[in-house]
């Protein structure tokens, strides 16, 4: 493969002839041979738009050319049509500031940005450090891509999955609210409900998810732009923060702030904690949900069976027509790589030494990761198991019918301890409720079918 020479201040090194990376970029691919994880596309998209509105505010400021912002905007525009993804090799196991990735945009953008100046015979040239990287560190724009990333992430991929699933619940929630089953605490049997309302936890747990992940979105349009090295804001103008978060709005048609206080911005990730925190919440409550609906399908023979779930595939490859509930397992299994990102984003978070944080690409890979996996699973959850559930209204019956727990009712009437020696008496004997109260001469067969009715112990449905 033929070769070039580049430079920086190491001095020259060899790159593909087809690569538009340069040193900085070849160095990194070449020192950190570790691991398959790349820099995720969402992130580098994000130091795209950066660099787009950099250039912009670059230019009012009065410190870049109208020709050379052109450039950057074309070479932007570009790689933001989401081609040319294979001059970004780099992977997360680098500098813990980023700065190699920084470069690797500032590179490829100059590379692009070149031509186009070849192309319009304009006698100037990009330089990566001095031009794409002006009045920035990769201090305070690998941080500010975090964040970008992540806003974008949440709003365009996980708010519209928690929209499809919570349209899903409502519409599962009306059309099942008559349906009466028996409750169960402490997995044994409680008290009565409707399916309808058991669907209503589920769906008020993801209701109050969506609300708290918009709640983080606030504190995640802040921005470390314009504090450069260590918050000091040196060689960049004082507006440049300013100027860039509404460039940054305007291109994303999203609320974007530079931060008030650098020094906090570029130190601390404590908003990607308490977002991730959230992602973390709703990854409790989507395995809670999953667990609920394949121990209600078990079976269909040995188990609960109470409600149907969608054969999607075989489920066996030895065991002729078992179906698994592979929908559910496969969300709990994407609620613990969630816990597991949280553990290592939290630990990252602490590692804050005076004025830089050096975990940088570990926590932006592993909260997008978050973010992606649960959009899709939620999803795929959604359309291919929650859409077709269905409650087995013979088998919830036969369940309600036969639990001690309808004893309950009989509290008011005749007390807790006598209450509680029918349904001793009904276990012990293997008698019905009724039969078992009515030996005990607690409480007459008028009373005991007045009283005893399990859609007066359901409430307001």
């Amino acid at each position: 493969m033929d070769k070039r020479i580049e430079y920086d201040t190491i001095g020259p090194i060899e790159v593909d002839q087809n690569k538009y990376w340069g040193a900085q970029t070849q160095r990194s691919l070449e020192n950190f041979p570790i691991g398959t994880e790349k820099m995720p596309d969402r992130l580098l998209q994000a130091f795209i738009m950066l660099k787009r509105s950099a250039a912009i505010a670059n230019h009012q400021l009065g410190n870049l050319s109208n020709v050379k912002k052109e450039a950057i905007i074309y070479a932007c525009d570009r790689l933001l049509s989401g081609e040319e993804t294979e001059h970004f090799p780099l992977v997360v196991w680098q500098t813990g500031s980023g700065t190699q990735t920084n470069m690797n945009v500032n590179e490829v953008l100059s590379y692009i940005g070149n031509q186009y100046l070849n192309n319009q015979q304009q006698d100037v040239r990009l330089h990566p450090n001095d031009d794409l990287n002006q009045s920035q560190s990769s201090n305070d724009t690998f941080p500010t891509a975090m964040h970008i990333a992540s806003v974008l992430a949440i709003e365009e991929e996980l708010l519209p999955a928690l929209l499809m699933i919570t349209q899903t619940l409502k519409h599962q929630r009306e059309k099942y609210k008559d349906v009466v089953k028996i409750g169960r605490t402490h997995l044994q049997d409680a008290t009565p409900l409707t399916f309808g309302q058991e669907i209503s936890g589920w769906l008020h747990m993801v209701e109050t998810m969506t609300t708290m992940i918009k709640e983080d979105l606030v504190h995640l349009n802040e921005l470390a732009i314009g504090g450069t090295a260590v918050g000091t804001g040196i060689n960049a103008d004082p507006q440049f923060g300013d100027s860039v978060a509404e460039q940054l709005t305007l291109l994303t048609n999203r609320q974007f702030q530079s931060s008030p206080n650098k020094f906090h911005a570029l130190t601390s990730h404590d908003q990607m904690v308490r977002a991730h925190g959230t992602l973390k919440a709703l990854a409790a409550d989507l395995m809670k949900i999953a667990n609920d609906i394949r121990w209600l399908g078990s079976g269909p023979r040995a188990g609960f069976g109470e409600i149907d779930l969608p054969a999607n595939e075989p489920g066996s490859s030895i065991m002729p027509g078992k179906v698994n509930p592979t929908q559910a397992e496969a969300l709990t299994m994407v609620a613990v790589q969630v816990m597991g990102n949280d553990a290592t984003i939290g630990i990252a978070a602490s590692q804050g030494n005076f004025q830089l944080n050096v975990f940088k690409p570990v926590i932006a890979y592993n909260f997008l990761q978050s973010v992606r996996l649960l959009a899709d699973s939620i999803c795929s959850f959604t359309e291919r198991c929650l859409v077709g559930l269905s409650p087995n209204e013979e088998k919830m019956t036969a369940f309600l019918n036969d639990s001690l727990m309808l004893v309950t009712a009989l509290n008011p009437y005749i007390g807790y301890e006598k209450a509680a020696k029918i349904a001793k008496k009904a276990f012990d004997e293997q008698l019905t409720l009724k039969q078992a109260a009515l030996a005990s001469n607690l409480v007459t067969e008028a009373e005991f079918e007045q009283w005893v009715d399990p859609k007066q112990m359901i409430g307001d449905v």
